[in-house]
């Protein structure tokens, strides 16, 4: 089996996503991930031509952001039009997965040089969802709209979910919000200390101009007495039809789950933000590597799926991360840096505590909750966050994970070379 190697990783910096608000909001979803291609082809003096695909994952796949961004963002990004591209959706978890495919295909000796990576523009989609909902129709996702499905698997809002686990687990409100006063204090220090620096590029329009170049959403001066002030963020979703005359979302938890009781926990200090941004990596073969004069970053030891109850939807990180370490040859203690999505505050609580993790090794710069999330992306993000870490702590191995809506999580291990 031939090696796939990260030659570079790039992201953009999250802008606050609300439509009007978020310094990215006004841009197309095809240019927003032309911009990290572009750097790719820059920074790497990259021959595009030579690009086998563009593995591109995308969450809310629906009006603009609808299409193949792929290779509509390798067009608009200059590229050649012998690059091909591809978008998938395995929703939060797209990026990855797209850097897993784009792996295998170089492991398998099918290609020699692939792009893998994501975006997501939840201002855009957010504001396009709400449309949909107040004309009784379905973005599509979860099984919403296929009462047939439901009723074999029902399927519930993600904060929901999440307030359901906390009480499944016996996790407190408390609890959560040590863990999202860390994620802030975390990337506060890694941003002033350049740890981002070597990934991040700032996005600037056809003019030169700049439009972002800096993380909008951190909230640094957050404190655990800030956060106790705050109000559940997915009380109404509780409540709330799934779709219009349909189960609210706590009554689809309930119908997998009729003796658990749970109240509304998780707020925004200890969910994740709703930014936009993309991220995208660059792959190739060992020879191609060789031959271009390209120096590898990291090799792919291992990738994992897996699939877990998709009512509560957030529980599988742990049996991914178990079963990628066992593919890979490898045990916990092997792993320097282990990066799990903080979707929410719940999921990475329950993850540390089921696998009896170094809390320092996990999420060292902080996560989503300090950061944000933009789904398609955020995989791609969080594999050149663990390989910049890394280099930055001379370690070896890194594990990244993510839950995904559907009961879902990909997994990768990579190691630095």
């Amino acid at each position: 089996m031939s090696e796939a190697y990260i030659i570079d990783a790039v992201r953009t910096p999250r802008g606050i996503g609300k439509m009007g608000k978020g310094a990215l909001s006004q841009m197309h979803p095809e240019h927003l991930a032309a911009t990290v291609l572009a750097a790719l082809k820059e920074r790497n003096n990259l021959e595009t031509a030579d690009v086998d695909d563009v593995i591109w994952g995308t969450s809310g796949t629906i009006g603009l952001q609808g299409g193949d961004i792929g290779r509509m963002a390798a067009l608009d990004a200059g590229y050649d039009v012998k690059a091909s591209g591809v978008s998938l959706n395995r929703f939060c978890g797209s990026g990855l997965t797209a850097t897993n495919l784009a792996a295998a295909q170089i492991m398998s000796g099918m290609e020699d040089l692939v792009i893998a990576g994501g975006s997501e523009q939840l201002s855009y989609v957010n504001a396009f969802g709400a449309k949909l909902y107040e004309a009784g129709l379905s973005s599509g996702g979860m099984g919403v709209g296929n009462p047939r499905l439901q009723a074999k698997h029902p399927q519930t809002n993600q904060g929901v979910a999440a307030d359901a686990i906390a009480a499944m687990e016996g996790i407190s409100r408390e609890e959560l919000e040590d863990l999202g006063v860390e994620s802030q204090r975390r990337a506060a220090v890694a941003m002033k200390e350049g740890r981002f620096d070597k990934s991040t590029i700032t996005v600037k329009d056809d003019d030169g101009n700049v439009i972002l170049d800096h993380e909008e959403y951190p909230r640094p001066e957050t404190t655990k007495e800030g956060l106790a002030q705050l109000k559940p963020a997915f009380e109404m979703f509780h409540d709330m039809p799934s779709q219009k005359g349909g189960k609210t979302y706590k009554e689809l938890v309930k119908q997998k789950y009729p003796d658990l009781e749970f109240k509304p926990v998780h707020h925004v200090g200890i969910s994740s933000g709703v930014v936009d941004g993309a991220a995208a990596i660059l792959l190739a073969s060992k020879e191609y590597a060789e031959r271009k004069g390209l120096k590898p970053r990291a090799r792919i030891v291992a990738m994992a799926n897996m699939g877990d109850d998709p009512t509560l939807m957030l529980n599988a990180p742990v049996p991914a991360a178990k079963k990628v370490l066992e593919k890979a040859g490898l045990s916990k203690d092997d792993i320097d840096v282990w990066e799990i999505n903080e979707a929410f505050a719940v999921v990475v609580e329950k993850f540390i505590r089921d696998l009896d993790l170094d809390r320092a090794k996990v999420n060292p710069n902080g996560g989503s909750i300090a950061l944000g999330h933009p789904i398609g992306a955020t995989g791609a993000i969080l594999i050149g966050t663990a390989l910049d870490e890394l280099e930055r702590i001379e370690g070896r191995y890194a594990l990244i994970t993510m839950c995904a809506a559907g009961g879902m999580a990909p997994a990768i291990i990579i190691e630095r070379v």
